[in-house]
């Protein structure tokens, strides 16, 4: 398969804090099929390295409850600079919520507030270059902003990531921006404001690729997931909400006419 392609950015990598590693893995192998590889624990505190068909897709950590954070999916986007895109997020209405660190021979991590107050990942690349399998049955396949605040979340992109956007719906029913265009665009903001629950925060959801959406909803179900919006077809793809057993928030796409 093609390597994705994660230009500066755009969406590079994502991960799971849990509060039960050992029941989130066994989740995602019995679902996805992934395997695991865990980092020294000195150097990288264990953190887990999930692979689909020995290409890594996505990460793994302990959610020890210290930070105050509920069990979640974090999207990351690439830049080639991270101390200063985190000077540009302070400058244009966002906060570094967890200043730039370097993660020993793999590269810089932080964690920013955009303008409507949804966490987001930031990554400079060293040894580790993000997920090496995208679009594919089991791997990551878009990511997207749910926000109340539309127009200040995408100029936020747009000045601290230098997002080049394209207008998908422009409507009070559908307002869309997507990063790039058409079949090149890599991630998506939704104005929510008309269905996000009240008190319900601004916030990034990782959308992973299945071959078909209504087993893996089944499968979830029985692996104690839970269902939170079900599957619907839509010009993007039949799409469904889940929950894994620890509580992570997590949607699923399938291309219109694939599966059975």
């Amino acid at each position: 398969m093609p390597k994705p392609d994660l230009t500066v950015g755009s969406p590079c990598w994502i991960d799971l804090l849990t509060s039960n590693p050992e029941k989130s893995k066994e989740f995602y192998n019995a679902l996805f099929g992934w395997t695991y590889e865990t980092g020294d624990q000195q150097k990288y505190g264990g953190y887990v390295t999930a692979s689909k068909d020995e290409a890594m897709v996505a990460g793994i950590m302990k959610n020890d409850g210290t930070s105050g954070s509920p069990d979640t999916w974090t999207t990351y986007l690439r830049v080639d600079d991270i101390d200063a895109a985190a000077k540009a997020a302070a400058e244009h209405g966002g906060q570094v919520y967890l200043p730039p660190m370097e993660v020993p021979e793999q590269g810089k991590m932080a964690m920013f507030g955009d303008a409507s107050g949804a966490a987001i990942g930031i990554w400079e690349f060293g040894g580790h270059t993000g997920y090496q399998l995208a679009a594919e049955n089991g791997a990551p396949a878009w990511h997207e902003l749910f926000t109340r605040d539309f127009a200040p979340a995408v100029k936020f992109y747009q000045d601290v990531f230098g997002w080049e956007t394209a207008v998908v719906g422009d409507t009070d029913e559908f307002r869309y921006t997507t990063l790039g265009e058409s079949d090149n665009a890599k991630a998506g903001i939704m104005d929510a404001s008309s269905f996000l629950p009240e008190g319900a925060p601004a916030s990034w959801h990782v959308y992973f690729a299945v071959d078909n959406a209504d087993a893996v909803i089944e499968k979830t179900l029985a692996l104690g997931g839970a269902l939170i919006q079900p599957a619907e077809d839509t010009p993007f793809g039949r799409n469904a909400a889940l929950t894994d057993p620890t509580g992570a928030e997590f949607w699923i796409t399938q291309d219109i006419g694939q599966g059975s």
